[in-house]
């Protein structure tokens, strides 16, 4: 993903980028004005220095000195409001601009299939939303604006250079073609170490944002030191990259300061003897030293306003292709349905997260509105695969998947979601309220419900002696939080949304024997009335399963009730008596 041009200019890039400027496109061409108003204003002062000098000084005339000072201070006062407007209007401009590219993004990603984010680091997705936006905005807070007013200043002090006299202004600018040669230089360097820099900023995203995920684990297993010392490694990579902008910065500008050194020598000597001859006035000498220093800062800012443009290509260039990334599922379908009945048929399904590495091989079967139906089976056996496709979270290769006797690629994604729950072994809570984590921040699920649904589920009590009952944030992933209240959490979110299809992914595969006495009251619960799919490896908690789906390398080999297939005396009574002794001898 961090694979890009790197262009130093793209034209059709840039006019992409250039399209987010139209509901702003007054702010945009004002703050233009302004930078022209500002190039034409930069000669103005030192022109006045020269007339006062060449007019007023000359003939000893105070008054008129006193009035060209008021003049230059109002000059200075007003280039100083226009500067701050222009500044002002460039950068909020640039703001508002990857506020909207931001939601886009963020927006877009919401609707990424899972397999997308099976393949992409968090760390990166965090850099391209976050990092790389704010890269773009400085095209227009310090790129595009900027460079264009300097360039209008070039001209417009060269201009009035040439218009007093040509002879002395291209002696000064002598050095003028080496700086450009030595600015050329510089840009490709500094554009290839802040290329440098951004990767590895992506990576140093990535490194940490899984090592604090996955903290746990890095100390109970001791590897502290190991991640200690891969952190230290990428870190000196971009400290390296780093280093190599400062070593082209600290090489370019004293260059600059050399260059402006000459030129400002040159138009002494050549000045000087001027003066004495009497072919160029001290007003114009002094006047052209002013010149002078106003045209070598912009020219050195220029080398670096270029590589600010570039950072910004490079950035929306990476931005775009995430944007451009087509890995949503899609939604055409246009059949909703209120409230849907539950009815479910599985025929003839094949399904591959890569390539023909099929993990779901011609699976069918049918489930029944309000039955309750569980699938057993090893890890790896295509369990949660079978659930992962209901919901459309993934999209199978070959088959038939059926609710309510319609394929659910007729159905609108968002009413065919709506209308199902899922509880997933590993229980995601966001650092939030226990009822923002319930309700998702729905407004059509009030705080009476989730109370309500907490007391059936059995989660009220303990709910309710936490700081803050309801309110209480249970931080990152639900960390102030046990396992067991984590589960009973979600089974209350699932609750509350009234779903017509549950799905319950081994919620009581890792909690200890009391939780799960309340988690299977909440299951008794929820499963009431409702199509309720359950995936479980505890046997004795499917038992009053209504049909029990056995899956073997993403085949179904028994299918039926638990008496059923106990009466088999096949794959599933092996399951059921392995895990009774295993019972009997803890």
């Amino acid at each position: 993903m961090s694979e890009v041009s790197g262009k130093a200019w793209d034209l059709k890039l840039f006019q992409r980028v250039f399209k987010y400027i139209k509901p702003y496109n007054k702010e945009f061409y004002f703050a233009a004005l302004l930078v022209v108003i500002l190039a034409i204003l930069a000669p103005v002062r030192p022109y006045l220095i020269q007339y006062m000098i060449d007019e007023e000084v000359a003939v000893s005339d105070i008054e008129g000195v006193r009035n060209i000072t008021l003049l230059l201070i109002g000059v200075m006062i007003f280039e100083a409001i226009i500067q701050f407007y222009q500044s002002y209007l460039a950068n909020w401009l640039g703001q508002s601009i990857i506020k909207d590219i931001r939601v886009q993004l963020y927006r877009h990603v919401l609707s990424f299939k899972l397999k997308y984010f099976d393949r992409t680091p968090i760390g990166t997705m965090v850099t391209r939303n976050v990092s790389d936006i704010e890269t773009i905005s400085n095209i227009f807070a310090e790129g595009i604006l900027v460079i264009f007013g300097d360039i209008l200043k070039l001209l417009a002090v060269v201009s009035v250079m040439l218009y007093t006299d040509w002879l002395l202004t291209l002696i000064a600018l002598i050095p003028i073609p080496i700086l450009i040669f030595a600015t050329s230089i510089f840009k490709k360097v500094i554009k290839k170490a802040f290329q440098e820099v951004r990767t590895q900023v992506a990576n140093l995203n990535s490194f940490v944002q899984e090592r604090v995920t996955g903290m746990k684990i890095i100390q109970i297993f001791n590897r502290e030191a190991v991640e200690s010392a891969q952190f230290e490694v990428m870190n000196k990579k971009h400290k390296e990259a780093h280093i190599r902008t400062v070593w082209a910065y600290s090489i370019f500008f004293p260059v600059v300061e050399m260059l402006s050194a000459s030129s400002l020598g040159l138009l002494v000597w050549w000045g000087t003897k001027g003066v004495i001859a009497g072919h160029t006035s001290l007003g114009d000498l002094i006047a052209f030293i002013l010149y002078i220093h106003m045209l070598y800062r912009p020219i050195r800012q220029l080398a670096d306003r270029f590589n600010t443009l570039q950072m910004g290509m490079v950035s929306s260039e990476r931005v775009f292709k995430v944007l451009d990334t087509d890995s949503s599922i899609e939604n055409q379908g246009d059949f909703k349905k209120e409230k849907l009945d539950g009815a479910i048929e599985f025929k003839n399904v094949w399904f591959a997260y890569v390539d023909d590495d099929y993990v779901l091989r011609d699976v069918s079967f049918e489930v029944q509105p309000g039955e309750t139906v569980a699938f057993v089976g090893a890890t790896g056996s295509g369990k949660t695969s079978t659930i992962n496709l209901l919901g459309r979270f993934y999209e199978f290769q070959k088959g038939e998947i059926r609710v309510d006797g319609e394929v659910i690629q007729r159905f609108d994604l968002e009413n065919l979601r709506k209308n199902m729950a899922v509880v997933l072994q590993d229980v995601f809570l966001f650092s939030d309220t226990i009822l923002n984590n319930i309700t998702l921040n729905s407004p059509e699920i009030s705080k009476e419900a989730v109370i309500e649904a907490s007391k059936k589920v059995g989660a009220h009590e303990f709910i309710s002696k936490l700081p803050g009952g309801y309110d209480y944030d249970v931080k990152e992933r639900g960390g102030m939080l046990s396992v067991g209240q984590r589960q009973l959490i979600s089974f209350i979110r699932a609750y509350v949304h009234q779903p017509s299809i549950l799905i319950l992914d081994e919620a009581t595969s890792s909690i200890d024997t009391e939780s799960e006495l309340l988690i299977q009251k909440a299951t008794d619960i929820l499963t009431e009335g409702r199509t309720s799919i359950v995936i479980a490896h505890r046997l004795s908690t499917i038992q009053k399963a209504d049909k029990i789906i056995v899956l073997e390398a993403g085949r179904i080999i028994e299918q039926g009730s638990h008496q059923d297939l106990l009466a088999m005396n096949g794959h599933y009574k092996k399951l059921f008596e392995l895990q009774f002794s295993e019972a009997e001898v803890q």
